[in-house]
């Protein structure tokens, strides 16, 4: 279906009253020359936005806006160990990253302020059972919408397109994906990064963790040849060592990245589509991305949003 369509739909189950405007706007220029400002780019410093949180929200027929509107708070799944994605500094015990603020424009279009908001860290391989289960209300901690896991989850999205490349050593010999027989590669537990490694027959020892972080330690240490996931995720830790490791910047796969949420719950997944739609139009999306991965120099497109 497309978007319009989904958005027109959302008035119809999305009830809301507002007394203010819906998020504020995001950079007033990009960088690229793109007027629409649908490109992201971080040439200069950037702060994050704020969220307006809406009031007298009301949503029908979804078992995932009951659970939430008894608990009085919501419940959201992230990551922890993806500098400027989903991180938690365990000193302050703040959170950070552009996921992070996915997840925060969502909830504030459901009428949820941040001090409502409860973080749960699930890794790659339980949120399928999270969402299930009813641990989290929704989840967005770079989920690559794909076919097999639609069997168990619903969608909405993609509010990322990324690609999955290598994290190597400076100066390593690993040029590329067809570099890679015999040597250690290391992801995370139940990502499809491993998979497509096994599949395309590149002849890669896989070595996987719970957490990219401990992926990314055992390269810096030797232990592993290179860490294979989402560009921006290996971006992010690249940051973190300037001058020890280094992105390939080969991208061999396209992962659109999706808020997960409960099969089925129609009405709750055209809320948040609606929502993700809301903050992209006001530039809050841009203004996140140029505030968390943007920092890296790259820019990123505004991808298009499906039912």
């Amino acid at each position: 279906m497309p978007f319009r369509k989904t958005a027109a739909a959302a008035i119809a189950v999305f009830a809301l009253t507002t007394t203010a405007a819906c998020g504020k706007s995001g950079s007033p220029s990009d960088a690229s020359g793109d007027p629409a400002g649908n490109t992201a780019n971080s040439s200069a410093a950037a702060a994050l936005p704020t969220y307006t949180v809406k009031t007298g929200v009301k949503l029908s027929g979804s078992k995932t806006w009951d659970r939430i509107s008894k608990a009085g708070k919501i419940t959201i799944g992230v990551k922890a160990d993806q500098p400027n994605l989903g991180y938690l500094d365990t000193t302050t015990n703040k959170r950070s990253g552009f996921d992070i603020e996915i997840a925060k424009m969502v909830a504030a279009d459901l009428g949820f302020s941040e001090n409502k908001i409860e973080f749960k860290t699930i890794p790659s391989d339980g949120r399928e059972d999270a969402i299930k289960g009813g641990q989290v209300d929704y989840y967005v901690g770079t989920y690559t919408i794909n076919d097999k896991r639609k069997k168990d989850v619903s969608f909405a999205g993609p509010y990322f397109i990324a690609g999955q490349d290598l994290l190597v050593k400076s100066g390593s010999s690993i040029k590329s994906k067809e570099s890679l027989k015999g040597r250690k590669v290391c992801s995370a537990k139940g990502s499809t990064s491993i998979t497509r490694l096994q599949d395309g027959g590149y002849g890669a020892k896989i070595v996987a963790y719970q957490d990219y972080s401990l992926c990314v330690e055992n390269l810096l240490s030797g232990q592993v040849d290179a860490v294979t996931t989402d560009d921006a995720i290996l971006k992010g830790y690249a940051a973190q060592y300037p001058g020890q490791i280094e992105v390939l910047g080969k991208p061999f796969s396209e992962e659109p990245y999706g808020v997960g949420l409960l099969k089925g719950d129609t009405a709750f997944q055209t809320a948040v589509t609606a929502a993700l739609k809301n903050h992209e139009d006001s530039g809050d999306w841009k203004k996140a991305y140029d505030a968390t991965l943007g920092k890296s120099g790259a820019g990123a497109t505004i991808p298009a949003l499906a039912s």
